[in-house]
């Protein structure tokens, strides 16, 4: 296989999901029903662990490592990794990297020197560690999501890329050394080409082996939104994660000349003096002679003249290809005062706190544009940041982050991805002491906790929910585990309303897939939509590939039927028809994981489309029952050229909702 790279994609979450209430565990929580996913073994592919956070201690009564467990920490260098009771694994992989890109390696170790994989490691499985902050923002408790699970970390990744065949021995190692669940928060920069090139990308690869072998695989589905049809990591077995908010921000205030107040968001570390207004300037009107206004004001390093900047607050633009604090760098370089990082049109109401090396703020596109107004209204523009505070109980939360990847993908069509949402913005976890926070050269600043946002933040989530589960469902397959979340999720904010994408409009399941994670609920479903490994075969068969290409893969046991099924008729727990044209029948397959019952079906149809469901009750005498139902969809002439247009599917017995989008794009 052709060596490529893939991207990483970079504590108040639980709180928020209802797994917990203001620190105190609630009766119905999952933490209690799961034992806090005691012994479930969670591997995490990326750059590596700090062994010595306190996240993975083992000081708290850890019993035993599980006799199951296969893997080791065989680091013998200097500074390597070593094993306890909690961190039960470490290992590095570099063959491919030092291969084609050997600058990036830095050490035969598994050491985090980058800080990501610490973040997202300590996030799906680190210990309760109170008085965790960055900083003294966000102070608290910081919690994994499963606390008892064990964990091990796999360095596949360096300087930020992961080669390919480096990803696949991390698999192979993972799956070898007996883990249960595998968060992978990298992938592709964007989505396959083709079909055909489906099983090459070593995601999609790894990630059907440790399927096979009954090992949850969950992935981030990228940081290139809002643009449609930029999600990636879309195979069917792996659980494809969004990124969202939760009710948290860190604000803080610009008060302009004219006494207008304008609201941002920071997590600076220095503040200005509080009775002084101090000058400001946009960055394009401070460049230096020789470097071009348009280019100066994103704020590269070295394109600001201290002549121009000393002593006042220079207004950035975002984006440029400048990461958002180096921009903060590059004002403190040239004696700036502080700083506005404003937004452009596109980037609309997205803001982000950050880490920032001098006073600073992020602001909205309005509030750019307000900004504007009043620096073009006086020759003598001044202004004042406030710091910053933690606040919590924001409404309208959660919504979709504007960076989160969306649907279709453009590889899979027939599949919904991403599959789920989960808290991935301004997330507090443990991260490496190797580099500052803000990873800037020149930072000297450490800490032990980071806050930081992605996917690459929301993925390590639903794996410590995954790892509740499996300690809770030991029985089931990772598709029951998949089922059983996607199900449950949610789909409306803290007011009751539809959940908000990040420009106020409503969001649509390409954005969040199911819905919000809502892990109390995901015990006990009442209904999952399964699958076998035959099931993903047979699929693999209608896409197109022959039973001479699995057979690898299947070691000779399987064969393609005669006639291969639709891929809409996958049994997802979502449903989705790419290219109707007049009607289409999809079956799906519903399994009983709780009591005896019946169900009803209750839909919402995509607007133009007629839906019906047949049966449209479902009577389960006994668990692990099974019984298909068929759905039925057909166009409106008269109300075609939608494009995609989103339904829902319920069944429900009175007491458990099983939930499923249907997602329609009529042709004819």
């Amino acid at each position: 296989m052709e060596s490529s790279m893939l991207k990483l994609h970079t504590t108040r979450s639980w709180d928020f999901m209802d797994m917990e209430r203001d620190g105190q565990i609630l009766p119905d929580s999952i933490w209690k029903r799961a034992k806090f996913g005691q012994d479930v073994i969670i591997a995490n592919l990326d750059s590596g662990v700090w062994p010595e956070s306190n996240s993975f201690t083992d000081d708290d009564g850890v019993g035993e490592v599980p006799k199951r467990w296969k893997g080791s920490c065989p680091d013998s260098a200097k500074y390597g990794v070593p094993c306890n009771k909690k961190l039960i694994g470490a290992k590095y992989f570099n063959k491919d990297m030092l291969v084609n890109n050997p600058g990036a390696v830095d050490g035969n170790w598994t050491r985090d020197t980058e800080g990501h994989g610490t973040h997202t490691l300590s996030t799906a499985g680190g210990r309760f560690v109170p008085s965790a902050s960055l900083f003294g923002y966000a102070n608290g408790t910081a919690k994994g999501g499963a606390p008892r699970a064990r964990v091990a970390a796999y360095k596949v990744c360096w300087s930020g890329e992961c080669a390919a065949a480096d990803v696949l021995a991390g698999f192979e190692a993972a799956i070898h050394d007996g883990a249960d669940v595998i968060s992978v928060s990298f992938g592709q920069d964007a989505p396959l080409a083709d079909a055909g090139s489906f099983l090459q990308e070593p995601v999609t690869l790894g990630s059907l082996h440790a399927t096979m072998q009954g090992v949850s695989v969950i992935c981030s589905a990228g940081n290139a939104g809002p643009l449609e049809d930029t999600v990636v990591n879309s195979a069917p077995w792996v659980t494809t994660v969004a990124a969202s908010t939760v009710d948290r921000d860190f604000p803080n205030v610009v008060t302009l000349g004219n006494s207008v107040h304008i609201k941002g968001m920071s997590l600076e570390t220095t503040t200005l003096h509080s009775n002084k207004l101090y000058p400001v300037v946009k960055a394009g009107d401070a460049a230096l002679a020789s470097c071009d206004p348009v280019i100066a004001s994103a704020c590269p390093l070295g394109t600001l003249d201290p002549a121009k900047v000393k002593g006042k607050i220079v207004v950035c633009v975002r984006g440029g290809d400048v990461p958002r604090v180096t921009k903060g760098m590059t004002v403190l370089n040239a004696g700036g005062a502080g700083m506005i990082l404003e937004n452009n049109q596109m980037d609309g109401d997205d803001i982000v706190a950050d880490t920032h090396v001098l006073p600073a703020t992020m602001i909205t596109y309005k509030e750019a544009v307000a900004l504007s107004k009043y620096m073009d209204s006086t020759k003598n523009p001044v202004a004042n940041i406030s710091p910053s505070k933690t606040e919590v109980g924001v409404k309208n939360s959660p919504s979709m982050a504007a960076f989160s990847s969306r649907g279709p993908s453009g590889t899979l069509p027939y599949v919904l991805k991403p599959d789920i949402a989960a808290p991935g913005v301004d997330i507090l976890a443990a991260f490496t002491e190797y580099v500052s926070p803000t990873e800037v050269p020149g930072d000297d600043r450490r800490s032990e906790y980071a806050i930081m946002s992605g996917t690459s933040m929301a993925c390590p989530h639903v794996s410590g929910v995954i790892g509740l589960l499996k300690a809770a469902r030991p029985d089931w397959s990772p598709a029951a585990v998949r089922s059983a979340i996607m199900t449950t999720a949610r789909t409306q904010d803290n007011t009751g309303a539809a959940m908000r994408d990040h420009d106020g409009t409503e969001a649509t399941a390409f954005a969040y897939g199911a819905g919000n994670v809502h892990p109390n609920r995901a015990v006990d479903p009442g209904l999952v939509y399964d699958l076998s490994n035959d099931d993903y075969f047979t699929f693999l068969c209608s896409m197109g590939f022959t039973t001479r290409d699995l057979t690898r893969l299947s070691a000779g046991k399987f064969t393609c039927p005669e006639k291969v099924p639709p891929m809409e008729d996958l049994n997802y727990p979502s449903i989705v028809v790419p290219a109707l044209r007049i009607s289409q029948t999809v079956t799906r397959r519903l399994k009983n994981v709780g009591p005896p019952s019946t169900y009803r079906a209750s839909w919402r149809a995509p607007f133009g489309i007629n839906m019906t469901v047949e049966p449209a009750e479902l009577a389960f005498k006994k668990p692990g029952e099974q019984k298909d139902f068929k759905v039925t969809l057909t166009s409106e002439k008269d109300k075609l050229g939608k494009g995609y247009v989103f339904g829902r599917l319920v069944w429900s017995d009175g007491t458990r909702y099983v939930r499923s989008p249907v997602v329609v794009n009529a042709l004819d």
